[in-house]
């Protein structure tokens, strides 16, 4: 497995971290097939023109953020806009100071294109919808680009467009900025497109600065910016995308919120973009949400604190541990097993040696050592995640990088790790099966 010391290196110091590269997500993949392969249903439904709505729910460093950056990864390489945002104190679904403003800014800074991935999409998508409009034109009727018809044409096909945008909420607005735009382009007026651009990114602060501007009276502010997603979402399919997925991590930062009204607001804009995806108001939209089980399940602070919420999330009566119903919209992530988390190590082991360039040396049982010490501390069954095994595992990358001569199987067993007889594999215990394969 050959990777680039650029994408070795951001995956390596990311995870060291604890948090999830942006990049470079296939070389590290393990497990999830059953979850991706769920969403990715999805995706195929939200190309045909419908909409979907998840909850992934796990807990923390379980891999939430981890396959939300897969499925992100996943949906750019089939020519969607991936838009994404954390949740925060200071970013909400809805607020009265500027918090759900702040999500929606924090959505569009970060679209991005299979192009352009790494975020700042938007004016790269206007002028690419643009520019296919006039190829559009010029094959189809055979217009010469030189002739005074061409542009003529070429309004003509922008309008149907911006008309098809004029019958949704805001879409007159949206329309209009669209084609002060094209304008713009059309007549090289650079600045022109920045201001359209800072509009859309919800930069704007006073419609009096908007109407002087841009010649719109309207702004895009907490209590309508999921109108405008909805918007882009009829856009980017006529822009020649597959649709867009939406991807919101940290809903934990809402069950914090100390008010509960303010909660509840929040939980309610859940609820329209819920409807909304569900009964067919959205199209070509696709929406995921991850936290932790406490955040969702909790009937006095969490999502199911609102009735509405619960009614329609809460698992059913042949819902029970050990069978996952991937059809539902809450998606509940199982720990990765121990074959899956040394096939994880054994990635890990071989980017960190590309990237520092040296002969690896640990080895498959060094590698089973390490899983059974890192399970077989008291409490790793139901406490343990993922997140702490990949940073335990890459500083022991580190220190046997550094120091040549370290005896690794002595290292690691003198870790200073207890491991209980149960985690070792216990006749007794019912995840003895799962170390059977890792007798050295």
């Amino acid at each position: 497995m050959k990777i680039p010391k650029r994408i070795a290196s951001a995956v390596i110091n990311s995870l060291k971290g604890g948090v999830v590269p942006r990049t470079g997500l296939p070389y590290i993949t393990v497990g999830r097939e059953t979850e991706i392969d769920a969403l990715l249903h999805d995706v195929d439904i939200i190309a045909d023109g419908g909409a979907s709505f998840r909850f992934i729910v796990g807990k923390y460093g379980s891999g939430k953020s981890f396959l939300l950056q897969t499925i992100r990864a996943h949906v750019m390489d089939r020519n969607f806009v991936a838009v994404d945002a954390d949740l925060s104190p200071e970013r909400r679904l809805q607020g009265t100071k500027g918090q759900g403003l702040a999500t929606y800014k924090e959505l569009i800074r970060n679209m991005s294109t299979k192009t352009c991935p790494d975020g700042g999409a938007l004016t790269l998508i206007l002028d690419r919808w643009i520019s296919g409009v006039q190829s559009g034109v010029a094959s189809e009727s055979g217009i010469s680009p030189d002739s005074p018809d061409f542009e003529k044409a070429v309004e003509r096909k922008i309008f149907e467009v911006i008309n098809s945008l004029s019958e949704m909420v805001h879409g007159f607005d949206f329309a209009k900025l669209l084609t002060v735009y094209y304008r713009a382009c059309v007549d090289g007026n650079d600045e022109n497109k920045a201001k359209v651009a800072k509009w859309f990114r919800g930069e704007y602060a006073t419609k009096t600065e908007a109407k002087n501007e841009l010649g719109v009276n309207i702004v895009i502010t907490d209590d309508d910016w999921y109108e405008y997603i909805k918007l882009f979402a009829a856009f980017l399919k006529m822009a020649g995308y597959s649709g867009l997925l939406v991807l919101i991590d940290e809903l934990v930062n809402i069950y914090k919120i100390p008010n509960a009204i303010t909660r509840q607001y929040n939980y309610e804009k859940i609820l329209t973009m819920y409807n909304d995806t569900l009964q067919g108001k959205a199209k070509h939209l696709g929406i995921i949400m991850g936290g932790t089980p406490q955040c969702i399940e909790d009937t006095r602070r969490g999502v199911y604190s609102y009735e509405a919420l619960r009614s329609r999330l809460a698992e059913g009566r042949f819902g029970r541990e050990g069978l996952k119903d991937m059809l539902a919209p809450v998606i509940h992530l199982s720990p990765l097993t121990y074959e899956e988390m040394l096939v994880l190590t054994e990635k890990l082991a071989d980017i960190h040696a590309q990237l520092f360039g040296y002969e690896q040396r640990i080895t498959q049982d060094d590698m089973i050592v390490f899983i059974k010490t890192e399970f077989g501390r008291i409490g790793a069954d139901s406490h343990i995640t993922p997140r702490e095994v990949i940073r335990d595992f890459i500083e022991l990358l580190d220190i046997i990088y550094q120091n040549p001569e370290l005896d690794i199987p002595e290292f690691i067993s003198s870790g200073g790790i207890s491991y209980s007889k149960s985690a070792a594999g216990s006749d007794d215990d019912e995840d003895a099966g799962d170390f059977a394969e890792f007798e050295i």
